[in-house]
């Protein structure tokens, strides 16, 4: 997923605050104008620099976007289709037109269908489950039900269950924290969980770990049908039989589940299936709220909390009973090829420094906004990259596009190619830029934050498509408008970069950045769209030209956005890192680890004071059952101390790096070509500094150490995982005892980044 594309931002941003400069006190921070000498340039290179990528971002045409899109777009094209093949190949030969050293590499990855699916309610009013999409006549690619994939979650175990019925709203690990409150256990039962509020493969996890037998999912039309606009086809929203398709595979790694840490190639030894850890515990399908309703309307039992109670018109009961449920789900657990589609244009100067671009390909169904509105722009943008290198340009550094296959069931292409190619890409990857579909509005960059100069620079050369100013202008804007609070307004204003978030799971860098420790960015707009059919067989060509960007243009502006970082890291004398903005996020890390440490000594001290005076129980309505919480043992005191004198001097060579850059911004140095290959050497090395071969306490893929998801987000990033996860899980030792170990990781960095800016300091006369 990209920047935007979870369900849960994606709503954020479509209610975000208006806010006009009139009411407020202090003006916004404004960009500085471009220098003569960009970032990481000479002053001799910048101006030809610029001149290549303003010819570059004029010759990007949307009319080829859109036609990319059509094309790629025109059949289902999921993994193992004949139009999944058909896509690899008809872009294999593009990459080759344009002048792109390509070739198709290709893995053998577990990828189960469905073979036979059952949802039905056996009383007291008997009903049968359609999970079928209907065939829409305004829609013209709405009839290839014969290439279509069923509606399904990818990865549920097989498994034919009958229970009681229970409402666990979204199915997270605070839900059933309050279904204990009132007394409802869901051992033994098939629970129903609406969508949204955290990544679909944690419901089943979790209803598993509480003792359900079995998991629905379905689409509440509060999150995305007609609560927020009208439904498809006469608006954009999700209609009342759409469905959500997509991977439940758990958290432990990403890719192919038989072949963890290795590439799926045809000589890897595999698990038996029975032993892979990442397939669900529990069966699980998903369905519509037309299909839901009959089966939350014979709910009964408590009603729902106020916060649990969705758009259906209904009363929302949380259950049990009195309905049983039959559900039955048994697929063809086939190993499928991927075709990753991998073209390289090769460097003039240090060819053996790699800058990597990646979409996927692969989709549910049609996937127009969800993938092609990303893959498309990137072909775009290799096609104006081939049409510059006929003209005289070359990159001094290796550029290699990518077309994964196999993201929408477990990122399988990017992370099979990415283990296959570990070693080689952790002594020469240099930036991995992501994007994954594209919408209309706003830009947004998830990554590393070392690279939050190079894509600001780049975002205020490109123009947005609606407001005639820079894109990055208009981000800047934006971020004041949706501040919480004064405090927040005054941060933003400030800002003089764009804020880069963490990333965690969810789209093809997560092998680059967590795995292999990589620079990496997600980039994307989004936020105006008029509607959503994510994952649905109405993401599809009619849809995005008539409710998302329907003219293209924004998809020309990711063009010239990814394309134009591409460029500028390319081609860059000095790799463009700055770590200052990395450093204030992992001091902010850490922060945020004080203060969920004390929040929860608070709250549990509280709690067992109102639990010895009585609250609980004097203020419980006594017509409603009601459990108190239980006794929590407040935590004990932790020592951050090695994380925080590991982070000052993060901080210290952050700055001393800064300084050296600025001068070398200067151009008051005569620098030679030498003295900068040692230096970006050492720039290179930094990024890998993040990684421990041991990987996370009991999720060893996962290497980086400031960066990777949570066991129980998915997509969501949790920043110092080590320490985090075990204090979510109350389990204080354990996570005290991760503090040096990540305190030793952050040295380690510090110790890299001192090693840049010396041999900086050296190469521009500071020393």
């Amino acid at each position: 997923m990209p920047a935007f594309r979870s369900l849960t931002c994606y709503l954020l941003l479509l209610s975000f605050t208006t806010l006009t400069l009139a009411q407020t006190a202090e003006p916004a921070a404004q960009p500085a104008p471009p220098s003569a000498q960009m970032l990481g340039y000479t002053a001799p290179a910048s101006g030809p620099e610029r001149d290549w990528e303003k010819k570059f971002q004029d010759g990007i045409v949307a009319a080829n976007v859109r036609e990319n899109m059509r094309r790629l777009s025109a059949r289902p094209h999921h993994v193992g289709s004949a139009y999944d093949k058909d896509n690899a190949e008809w872009m294999l030969a593009r990459f080759k037109e344009w002048g792109f050293d390509a070739h198709i590499e290709s893995f053998d990855v577990l990828f189960p269908t469905p073979k036979e699916r059952m949802l039905e309610l056996l009383g007291p009013t008997p009903f049968r489950a359609k999970m079928q999409e209907p065939v829409l006549s305004v829609d013209p690619t709405s009839n290839q039900t014969a290439e279509q994939l069923p509606t399904y979650n990818a990865y549920s175990i097989d498994g034919d269950v009958t229970a009681r019925l229970v409402y666990v709203n979204h199915g997270n690990r605070e839900d059933y924290e309050q279904l204990d409150r009132m007394g409802i256990s869901v051992k033994g039962a098939i629970v129903i969980a609406r969508y949204g509020e955290g990544w679909r493969g944690i419901k089943p996890k979790v209803a598993g770990e509480h003792g359900a037998i079995g998991c629905i999912i379905y689409s509440d039309p509060k999150n995305d049908g007609f609560f927020q606009g009208d439904d498809y086809p006469s608006g954009g929203w999700r209609p009342r039989d759409g469905v959500q398709r997509g991977s439940v595979m758990d958290t432990d790694f990403p890719g192919d589940p038989l072949t963890p840490g290795v590439g799926a190639t045809k000589e890897a030894k595999r698990l038996a299936i029975k032993d892979a850890p990442t397939v669900t515990k529990i069966p699980v399908l998903p369905i519509s709220y037309a299909d839901a309703l009959p089966f939350l309307s014979a709910l009964r039992g408590p009603i729902a909390p106020d916060a649990w109670r969705g758009g259906l018109s209904m009363t929302y009961h949380v259950g049990p009973g009195p309905p049983r449920v039959h559900l039955k789900i048994t697929s063809n657990w086939d190993i499928k090829p991927v075709y990753d589609v991998i073209a390289t244009l090769h460097g003039s100067g240090t060819p053996d420094q790699w800058v990597i671009r990646g979409n996927h390909h692969d989709a549910w169904v049609n996937g127009a906004d969800d993938p092609i509105a990303g893959m498309a722009p990137e072909l775009e943008e290799a096609r104006m990259l081939g049409e510059l290198h006929k003209q005289g340009w070359a990159p001094k550094r290796t550029i290699i596009y990518c077309a994964w296959d196999g993201e929408e069931p477990g990122l399988l292409g990017s992370t099979e190619w990415v283990e296959t190619h570990r070693e080689d890409l952790s002594k020469h990857a240099v930036i991995y830029i992501n994007t994954d579909g594209n919408e209309r509005g706003f830009f947004g960059a998830g990554g590393t934050q070392d690279l939050t100069a190079v894509i600001s620079a780049v975002a205020r050369d490109i123009n947005d498509p609606e407001k005639n100013t820079s894109v990055f202008q208009r981000a800047h804007l934006r971020a004041i408008a949706r501040a919480k609070d004064a405090d927040e307004r005054s941060q933003a204003r400030k800002r003089v970069d764009l804020k880069v978030t963490e990333l965690g799971d969810g789209s093809d860098y997560t092998a680059f950045q967590d795995h292999v420790g990589i620079p990496s960015l997600d980039i994307g707009f989004g936020g105006e769209d008029e509607g959503d059919q994510y994952h649905s067989i109405y993401d599809d060509f009619y849809w995005y030209t008539h409710f998302s960007d329907t003219d293209f243009s924004y998809g020309r502006a990711l063009a010239q956005t990814a394309g134009t970082a591409i460029m500028r890291v390319a081609d860059s004398d000095l790799l463009p890192y700055d770590y200052t903005p990395q450093a204030e996020a992992i001091a902010k890390y850490e922060t945020d680890l004080e203060k969920l440490l004390k929040d929860k000594q608070d709250e549990f001290a509280e709690r067992n004071l109102e639990l010895q005076e009585g609250v609980f129980t004097a203020t419980a309505d006594p017509h409603k059952t009601y459990v108190p919480p239980p006794v929590e043992t407040v935590p004990p005191f932790m020592n951050f101390a090695p994380m925080k004198n590991s982070i000052e001097l993060l901080k210290k060579g952050a700055e001393r790096y800064s300084k050296a850059l600025a001068r070398f911004r200067s151009g008051s140095a005569d620098v030679s070509a030498q003295s900068l290959d040692t230096v970006n050497t050492d720039l290179m090395a930094v990024s890998r500094f993040f990684l421990s071969e041991k990987g996370l306490p009991e999720r060893p893929w996962f290497k980086n150490q400031i960066y990777a998801p949570g066991a129980y987000t998915g997509y969501g990033a949790k920043p110092v995982a080590a320490v985090r996860e075990y204090m979510d899980e109350k389990k204080w030792a354990e996570a005290d005892a991760q503090i040096p170990m990540v305190a030793h990781v952050i040295e380690n960095i510090a110790g890299g980044i001192n090693k840049a800016a010396e041999d900086l300091e050296a190469a521009v006369g500071m020393k």
